[in-house]
């Protein structure tokens, strides 16, 4: 079977591809910027091989989504599994010279999810502090019940009540000498309890779920 010729043409006796680094020099010479345009091409590259770094961050779902060249994902996937620093480093060579063969409305959309990642963990994040300042409000505060009630009132009250009177009883006296070490005071299960009700109510899944900042992970 004949194969089907490259497009490109010859400088001095050497065939050039269309579309290469040495296609893309050359043409850049002509318009009479050659300096700066390696620097333009070489600040692509090392872009194109962060992001492709980046991408192996990704949620999969995400990732799923960007149905990416075969090769590529494959290169990703065996970088995932190295731990040698060297090996690593030679297979993100790869990634990015695969990376630098993408459609470049693959590269943006690539972006685009990692854009979509940053912002989901971004909202999360405010979605357990607001959690966390409600809950340590209801436990402090008697008139916090009220504003919570007014904002969330299908809020099983009798629930609500108790979850705060057992934190509050379950509240350790200050520790000079664990705060002088700068360990935070163990809590009771009530008060993980109401932290994730109150999660529930804000949309952030059911009690028991994935969510809860670090201070709700101490022992009874």
């Amino acid at each position: 079977m004949s194969r089907k010729p490259k497009k490109g043409y010859f400088v001095k006796g050497h065939f050039v591809a269309e579309g290469s680094e040495l296609d893309l020099q050359l043409k850049a010479e002509l318009k009479g910027t050659p300096d700066a345009s390696r620097t333009d091409l070489k600040r692509e590259s090392d872009a194109l091989q962060d992001l492709g770094k980046e991408l192996l961050t990704l949620r999969s779902d995400l990732f799923d989504k960007l149905n990416l060249p075969d090769k590529l994902a494959d290169a990703l996937a065996e970088a995932k599994r190295i731990t040698n620093f060297e090996g690593k480093r030679r297979q993100m060579q790869y990634v990015g010279k695969l990376m630098r063969k993408l459609e470049p409305e693959l590269v943006d959309a690539a972006r685009l999810a990692l854009d979509e990642q940053r912002k989901g963990s971004a909202d999360e994040k405010l979605a357990l502090h607001l959690a966390e300042h409600w809950r340590d409000r209801l436990i402090a505060d008697d008139e916090a019940l009220d504003a919570w009630l007014a904002e969330h009132p299908g809020t099983d009250i009798q629930q609500l009540r108790a979850l705060i009177r057992q934190a509050r009883k379950d509240a350790p006296p200050a520790d000079k000498a664990a705060e002088s070490q700068g360990l935070a005071p163990r809590k009771g299960r009530a008060y993980r309890d109401l932290f994730q009700l109150v999660r529930e109510h804000q949309g952030g899944g059911p009690a028991g779920e994935a969510g809860e900042s670090e201070d709700e992970n101490g022992d009874d």
